[in-house]
């Protein structure tokens, strides 16, 4: 009996890492279609220019143009008012988000963080929006770092104020803090989102599904 019983054990245990295994390789699979149908890289590369610390108005524009895959008029004013209000970024993320709320939601995201002489990075984004809230969304997004040191210092919390803070042609632009770092997402909307809601994000070097 007690044999029998080992022998149960080893085949549900098998069972179990044979699932997990199965997993890992379907999300493998999935991050591995989303990078080929983002090509981040190749449209961070083809606008980076010259040895001076921060990005210039004109090349986040072509960033992002090429990156949403039109010219807009509202992401050139959305840039100029970042610019206006923070100057020019050091660093700029490449990427793709969902969220969508109800008096309180969830947002992920992944992309590619690009700077001017500090390397790039692959990151991941989580995080809650509490607030009036209402509306689903599915966005390519591009965020304005500001005062980035190093690298590794976007994986931490952003905290800000996300709710209309500028809405242009379609584009809407928000700011975040964390201690000296500003991050400003410029997200091209898809579904409609209402009101202010306050939450912030959190930025990590591996997707996770907790938001906390």
């Amino acid at each position: 009996m007690l044999g029998s019983g080992n022998s149960l054990l080893w085949l549900e245990g098998a069972k179990g890492h044979r699932t997990a295994r199965s997993a890992a390789s379907l999300l493998a699979a999935i991050l591995a279609l989303f990078v080929a149908l983002f090509p981040y890289q190749a449209v961070a590369q083809s606008t980076r220019q010259g040895d001076r610390p921060t990005f210039a108005p004109r090349e986040v524009v072509n960033a992002g143009h090429k990156f949403f895959g039109t010219v807009s008029r509202g992401l050139a004013l959305t840039v100029e008012e970042a610019t206006r209000r923070w100057g020019e970024p050091n660093g700029y993320i490449l990427g793709q988000e969902a969220s969508g709320a109800f008096f309180g939601g969830l947002r992920y995201g992944e992309g590619v963080l690009y700077t001017r002489n500090a390397g790039d990075r692959k990151v991941f984004w989580q995080g809650p929006s509490v607030g009036f809230d209402w509306g689903g969304e599915g966005a390519r997004t591009m965020m304005l770092v500001y005062r980035l040191r190093r690298v590794d210092d976007i994986f931490s919390r952003f905290v800000g104020v996300d709710g209309s803070a500028y809405f242009v042609g379609g584009f809407g632009m928000t700011a975040l803090t964390a201690q000296e770092i500003l991050v400003v997402p410029i997200r091209s909307r898809v579904g409609a989102r209402l009101g202010v809601n306050v939450g912030y994000l959190k930025f990590t070097e591996e997707p996770t599904w907790n938001p906390f």
